[in-house]
């Protein structure tokens, strides 16, 4: 081999010339694909078992047996006949039926509307950015952090008659004591204060950071064409925020439908069933003195498809606006 020679040899790869720059064969390419997808997979089935594991497989276990005669008995024998719509017929049709979708009707509205319209309220306050405006603004943020049994607890102590601190406030301003967790007349407007104010945290948050999204300049361009505080709100801050707005009303909506242990701490549905929930009674059913497991899957999974609907409705909502 000549000097001449070997420069080129060694830039044209060591003894493979002419590969070096020359795109790879399609074999390999197609080795490099199915590795790239492996890896990809390798990746999601974590992700995938665990939505297999704990949603897929608990929501259709519930779906199926909503459909069987499922007692304490189908523990032992293994046996659960299918009864068709028999379950959904004997749940619409019991007396408590319709109070309670009343009551799930008024929980969910009056929670949802407070607690929207609190958390814009703070939100609005919050970004005007003042002295240890972060401070407070993490302080609001316990209700939501704190573990609901803990909350739902010390809510339930302070709605005591006798030692409560809420009926000590009100007997300051002449108010008689009240029994908020014992008075079927109160106690469903007792768990909806604490649901309000378990849940105001979420939507400050969620609002907060909308509103910090809309553009200063904005405002200032409103400003000076002599609009007023409300015009703007009206006219460029509710408008601009709709996306947010959509999303936390419907995250609430899902959450507050689903609401048990709250209730459950507070007054266990009671009494005489006065702040019982599709939640609470599908639980009783399931866990009450008969087990009537079967009974209590039907009430939920009328749940699983009113949240379903309004989840439908909310995507096809988006869908539309992005084709605007």
């Amino acid at each position: 081999m000549s000097t001449a020679q070997a420069p080129v040899r060694a830039m044209d790869g060591g003894g493979e010339p002419g590969r070096r720059g020359l795109p790879a064969p399609p074999r390999t390419r197609t080795r490099q694909a199915r590795r790239a997808q492996w890896t990809a997979w390798g990746f999601l089935a974590p992700v995938v078992a665990y939505l297999l594991l704990f949603y897929a497989y608990p929501i259709g276990r519930n779906l199926v047996m909503g459909f069987q005669n499922y007692t304490a008995r189908s523990f032992i024998t293994g046996e659960a006949p299918y009864v068709g719509l028999a379950n959904y017929r004997a749940v619409t049709s019991n007396p408590l039926f319709w109070p309670t979708v009343e009551h799930t009707v008024i929980f969910v509205v009056t929670s949802l509307a407070f607690q929207f319209t609190i958390g814009l309220g703070l939100a609005h306050f919050f970004t005007r950015h003042f002295r240890l405006s972060a401070l407070l603004r993490s302080l609001f943020l316990l209700p939501w952090l704190l573990p609901l049994i803990v909350s739902a607890s010390t809510w339930r102590w302070m709605f005591d008659k006798d030692s409560g601190i809420v009926n000590y406030a009100l007997s300051l301003v002449g108010v008689p004591a009240a029994g908020w967790t014992v008075d079927p007349k109160l106690s469903l407007i007792a768990v909806i204060v604490v649901n309000i104010w378990i849940g105001v945290p979420f939507n400050l948050v969620v609002l907060y950071g909308g509103l910090q999204s809309i553009p200063e300049s904005l405002y200032e361009a409103a400003a000076l064409d002599g609009a007023g505080p409300w015009k703007m709100f009206t006219r460029i801050t509710l408008p601009l925020l709709k996306p947010v707005t959509a999303v936390v009303l419907l995250l609430g909506l899902v959450y507050t439908l689903k609401v048990f242990d709250v209730i459950w701490i507070t007054t266990q549905g009671g009494p005489a069933n006065s702040s019982q929930t599709l939640a609470t009674w599908s639980y009783q059913l399931s866990f009450g003195p008969r087990l009537q497991f079967g009974l209590g899957a039907a009430a939920g999974n009328i749940l699983i498809v009113v949240a379903l609907i309004f989840g439908l409705i909310y995507i096809r909502s988006q869908r539309h606006q992005d084709q605007l």
